[in-house]
């Protein structure tokens, strides 16, 4: 069951009954920008399906990443041999500063597309 509640209310009287709430929203620290790289899983196994023409992307470069500093060197590799561009380095680079290496997505095991082959 739904309930939709539409309130026609005065910024002051809102103030005054949520003191906290319009703090909260008036405040910049409560804001949060989505950035995050996500793949749908159906998505992906779709696309690694075919494995043999299946051309890995950065984000996929990124899941076999140990650590943040592989993380910025494999970045910076793509970019230097033009597999991604300068803005797209810089976005990743951000992600990867803001949010961490776990936002690109779970670590893939290397041996990811082997067992991907198996199923198959």
């Amino acid at each position: 069951m739904e309930v939709r509640v539409v309130v026609n209310m005065r910024r002051e009287e809102f103030k005054q009954r949520f003191p906290h709430l319009a703090e909260e929203l008036d405040s910049d620290n409560m804001k949060l920008q989505i950035e995050s790289v996500r793949t749908v899983p159906e998505e992906a196994d779709k696309a690694a399906s075919n494995l043999s023409a299946y051309i890995p992307t950065a984000i996929d470069y990124l899941r076999r990443c140990d650590n943040e500093m592989d993380a910025f060197d494999t970045i910076s590799y793509l970019e230097s041999k033009r597999e991604i561009t300068t803005q797209y380095a810089a976005k990743l680079k951000a992600q990867l500063k803001r949010h961490g290496l776990g936002s690109f997505g779970a670590r893939k095991k290397d041996d990811h597309y082997q067992r991907k082959t198996a199923r198959t």
